[in-house]
Formats: structure tokens, C-alpha cells, sequence
């Protein structure tokens, strides 16, 4: 059934309505479990789901495999996004074929991200260069079969330095033949508001679904805010920069104000929204049983929880699953966790233009550039990195001298953490969860080694092994570690009043190579910034090709500064 039609019906009904969207996790553990999660929250009647789509078609089949599975498993409407960048006429027509085989006849029709590897954005030969593109396109092949919607952007997009030009263009794809608009998440209700009354006013009368995205952490937040620059009231900022410090409470917060921005939009005549999950369950429910809806929002949460995985083998119980929503997952979160990698799951890593990196990293042509730049961003001297697009986190302070030093030998640190031995979950630098609990680390140390070093450093490791362990891999494909085979290492836990222990943190096999992808990717993309045959482009193809990614975990955290022996 089109999503256009069922837009209708919920329009027709009076009543308010909502939506969900999902994307693609990084690892077959977490499409493992999102399948007996999408299960849970299709129980609660969402008119459709959406899945996202990686630039250039970077997840693909996994986008279409886990469409099939909510189209034909779970008996939800499913809208597959659909981005035109680099993508050529044939590789969009494979798309669509796809779509149509799986009885999938909705699509959200996207310019999308910039694909990775490329200065700007630019059309590739053959293909569309803007949304509207893809919508006549669409129209063109395909007649009336599918059922198409395009993104509406309340604030303007992001690139746009026109806002009324923007809203032409808006409304040129909305006549291009789309059927539906999905809107960009704001966070000021007002925003929405106003706009769809300018929608409306220019006599545009498809359905028009309002983004909606629950706090979930304070970091994902923040960065959200900074890639986005999506407008935030001062009320809302002003409490979340008090509740930082307390993942529960940020958590309490983001439901608490999706509440209140939901029910405000009703109050104005906006009946449905959007519910960008990050493929997480808890505060969605939450959201939806404090507004009513959701088939009566389950009336239990207990009901939710009774599903079986019906893909895949379910790799814990239920209720350690729901764990996963307790608590932010960062990189180094479960890699059995559907939303392992969200933190990266929208758009691509680096934000500036050619001109703006060169000014902020400079033009490297040696070693020595690259561990000054490294070690100038550890200092504060700059606020971004290629691979960290935001300034360190505070609890790295205590560390800073010492990710100074390193980094100047030349271990280009990506990530680190220093070792913690019950700090009190209260605690404004370090503390997370429940208030009344304590909170442990192990010190860790990621970085790219080069690798004229890598050979010696390796040594130390192996000499070390009985207290540390690490993973290390090149770009080539080559991996090595000393950890046991199919266990992961534990980096953070905490102990709360009433709970189990709790490890939202921790790292193993699958993880770390997810990651290795993205990590040497990021050294080709920086590379595409400059001219091909320059000499700074050539220096960070070699430079990616022979170093190592190298992450190290000294076990023993009440030896805090024991693993800085290994950075010689």
C-alpha cells in the first residue's frame, strides 16, 4: 500500500499518528537484533518505517534487506530512502528494481551527504546532481508505482545561504510529483509550525510529517547540533549542559521535551510525526506512552518485550538487550547492538570544504605535520580533526600532557580515556548513569602508528601482554591482536543501586574493523581535498597506506598511568 494513502486515512481519522525511522547497523550481530526490535515497536502501530540510505549507495543492500524484512516480515509500510549522489542512472534503476521485487512501492527521494572521496559535491556522469532529479525521474520511468516523498527543511538546508531560494526549490520537488514530505527534526516546535503554514499558504496539499528526534545523550546531541546547526531553544540547552553529567537524567530530558514539542504541534493542528529511533527503543515507547498513542502505548511495557527474534539468533536475553538503550553507544559500544555506529550513521565525516580544511589542518607533507597537527588539536590549539569533527571531551584533561607527548613521537591518537577507580556516577568530568553509583575505566589508547615505528611499538605491546591488549590492522587488510578469539574487552562499567553491572563500553574484533574502514577511509577523503597529483595528496595515500591503527588497553586500571610506558 502506498504511503500516501495511509497518510490519508490517518489525516481522515482526526488522530494523531506517527512514524519510525531506522538505519542500516554496521554489523550483522546488530541487523541481528534491530530485526527483533523492529518487531517490539511494530507492535505499536506506526503508520510506515523509514531506513536510510548511505551516500552513493555505500549500504545498499543492507538498506534493501532490512526494507524487505520490515515490508514482508513485520507487515509495516516501508519508505526506502533513496540518495542520487554518485549515483549513475543504472545503479538508481537497480535500486527501484530492488524495491519493486520486494513489494516496497515507497521511496524517500534524496539529493543526500556529499559522497566520501570527493572535494565537493558533484554529479556523477550519468546520474541526477539535485533531489528534484530524482523525483521526475522517478515519474518519468516508473508512472504512478511508486509512491514518492521528498525531505522539507523547516530551518532551510544546510547549505543553502538563501532561504527563499531554498523554499523554491523545496517547492519545485514537491511539483516535480511527490506524494509526501518528510520534514528535517527541529527542536523549537515553532519552527515547524510556522513553516508548514508557509507550505500550505503556497497551495501545497500533500501529507507533511513532522522530525522529531529524542534527546538520547548529551554527546550525540551536541554533535547533532554542530554537524546540523539545527536551532535549539536556550531553555532546552541551558538544562541539558545542568543534566551533562547524568545519562539518565539527559535521557529523562529528551522524552521530556519531545512530549512537550509533540503535544505542542498537535495543539496546532500537526497530527503526525517522524520518530528518528537512532534504532533505539526505549525513549520512542516512552515518548509515545506519555502522548497516548501507540496502541494505547501498549498499555504495558511488559507486552513490548515478550517478542522472539524471528532473524537471526537473538545473542542475549530481552532484557540485557534493553541495556543498550539505557546508556549512550558511542563507537566502542556493543557491536551487538543495533545501534552500534550511530554516531557516524548520518552523513559523511568530514564537514568542510577544501579551502576551509587546508586553513584549519593545514597542507601536510611530512610526518612531522601530521604529529604537529595531531598534537596541536590534544593541546585545544585547534577544535577538529579529520577523523574528530568536535574539541575533546573535558575527562581527557587529566591525560593532556601525556596525548601531547605521544603524539608529538608520532602515535596520532584517535580516541583515549584515562583509568578510573569508582568515581562516583554523580561526578560532573567522569561520572554517567544513576546517581548513587560508581563508575570504572580502563585506560586506552587508539591511534594510528606509522610504519617505520609500528615494528618496535608492536614489541613493547607483545611484552606486555599479560596486562594489555590490543588490536591492530593496516589498511591492506592485515590484523593482529592478542585478545581471545570471540570475547570483547570491557573499557567502562558501572555499578548502580538496584542494577547489574552495566559495560556500555567495550571493544572486540568486530567493532575495531568496523571501524578500521572507516578510520583509513577518513586519510582517502582528506587526500581528495587537494589536487590529485599534489604533493600533500600523495603524502596522505602513502602515509594511509603504510601506517597502523592500533588500539591499546591496559587492563590493570588501578595502575593509571602504567600504559603511557608503552608510547616511546
Amino acid at each position: 500500500m502506498k504511503v500516501s494513502d495511509k497518510l490519508k486515512q490517518a489525516e481522515d481519522s482526526k488522530q494523531p499518528y506517527f512514524s519510525f525511522e531506522y538505519f542500516p547497523p554496521k554489523t550483522e550481530q546488530g541487523l541481528a537484533n534491530l530485526y527483533d526490535r523492529i518487531e517490539r515497536m511494530a507492535r505499536l502501530g506506526p503508520v510506515f518505517v523509514a531506513v536510510t540510505w548511505g551516500a552513493g549507495g555505500a549500504t545498499a543492500q543492507r538498506t534493501l534487506e532490512l526494507c524487505s524484512a520490515c515490508q514482508g516480515v513485520f507487515g509495516v509500510e516501508t519508505v526506502m530512502h533513496l540518495t542520487c549522489t554518485n549515483m549513475d542512472i543504472a545503479q538508481v534503476d537497480a535500486a527501484l528494481e530492488g524495491a519493486k521485487a520486494a513489494g516496497i512501492q515507497n521511496i524517500l527521494a534524496l539529493r543526500g551527504d556529499p559522497p566520501r572521496d570527493a572535494e565537493y559535491w558533484t554529479a556523477c556522469e550519468g546520474g541526477f546532481s539535485h533531489a528534484v532529479d530524482l523525483v521526475r525521474y522517478i515519474r518519468e520511468k516508473y508512472g504512478s508505482y511508486f509512491c514518492v516523498g521528498v525531505a522539507g527543511y523547516p530551518e532551510g538546508h544546510i547549505e543553502s545561504t538563501d532561504a527563499d531560494q531554498d523554499f523554491e526549490y523545496f517547492v519545485a520537488k514537491v511539483e516535480a510529483g511527490a506524494d509526501f514530505v518528510v520534514s528535517q527534526l527541529a527542536y523549537d516546535a515553532n519552527v515547524f509550525i510556522q513553516w508548514e503554514k508557509k507550505v500550505r499558504a503556497r497551495g501545497i496539499t500533500v501529507p507533511v510529517v513532522a522530525g522529531v528526534l529524542p534527546v538520547q545523550s548529551y554527546q550525540s546531541f551536541r554533535r547533532l547540533v554542530f554537524l546540523t546547526k539545527v536551532a535549539v531553544p536556550e531553555a532546552l540547552r541551558e538544562r541539558l549542559e545542568e543534566a551533562k553529567a547524568n545519562d539518565q537524567a539527559v535521557k529523562d530530558l529528551g522524552v521530556e521535551h519531545a512530549v512537550a514539542m509533540v503535544r505542542q504541534l498537535q495543539a496546532a493542528g500537526v497530527r503526525g510525526v517522524h520518530l528518528t529511533t537512532l534504532n533505539l527503543e526505549n525513549s520512542v515507547q516512552r515518548v509515545l506512552e506519555a502522548l497516548g498513542m501507540g496502541e494505547a502505548a501498549m498499555k504495558s511495557t511488559g507486552r513490548a518485550l515478550a517478542g522472539q527474534a524471528v532473524t537471526g539468533q537473538a545473542m542475549t536475553s530481552t532484557a540485557e538487550r534493553r541495556v543498550w538503550d539505557d546508556f549512550p553507544n558511542g563507537r566502542w559500544g556493543d557491536a551487538r547492538s543495533p545501534a552500534f555506529g550511530s554516531a557516524d550513521a548520518y552523513g559523511a565525516m568530514l564537514k568542510f570544504d577544501a579551502q576551509g580544511a587546508a586553513r584549519v589542518w593545514g597542507r601536510p607533507c611530512t610526518l612531522d605535520d601530521i604529529s604537529s597537527l595531531f598534537a596541536r588539536y590534544v593541546t585545544g590549539e585547534i577544535a577538529s580533526l579529520p577523523w574528530s569533527d568536535e574539541p575533546l571531551r573535558a575527562e581527557t584533561e587529566r591525560i593532556g600532557a601525556e596525548l601531547a607527548r605521544v603524539n608529538r613521537l608520532g602515535f596520532w591518537t584517535l580516541a583515549s580515556q584515562p583509568a578510573l577507580d569508582g568515581v562516583a556516577s554523580a561526578d560532573a568530568t567522569h561520572g554517567w548513569g544513576p546517581r548513587g553509583g560508581y563508575v570504572y575505566q580502563k585506560a586506552f589508547v587508539e591511534c594510528f602508528v606509522a610504519g617505520a615505528k609500528f615494528g618496535s611499538f608492536l614489541s613493547r605491546l607483545q611484552s606486555s601482554a599479560s596486562r594489555v591488549t590490543y588490536y591492530a590492522a593496516n589498511r591492506q587488510g592485515d590484523f593482529l591482536t592478542n585478545a581471545h578469539a570471540g570475547e570483547g574487552t570491557a573499557l567502562t562499567w558501572g555499578v548502580f543501586p538496584g542494577r547489574a553491572v552495566v559495560q556500555p563500553t567495550l571493544i572486540d574484533k568486530i567493532s575495531f574493523l568496523a571501524w578500521r574502514a572507516e578510520a583509513f577511509q577518513t586519510w582517502r577523503e582528506w587526500a581528495a581535498m587537494f589536487a590529485q597529483a599534489s604533493q600533500e595528496a600523495c603524502f596522505l595515500r602513502e602515509t594511509a597506506d603504510e601506517c597502523w591503527l592500533v588500539n591499546v588497553v591496559d587492563n590493570d586500571y588501578k595502575q593509571a598511568d602504567a600504559i603511557w610506558e608503552l608510547f616511546q
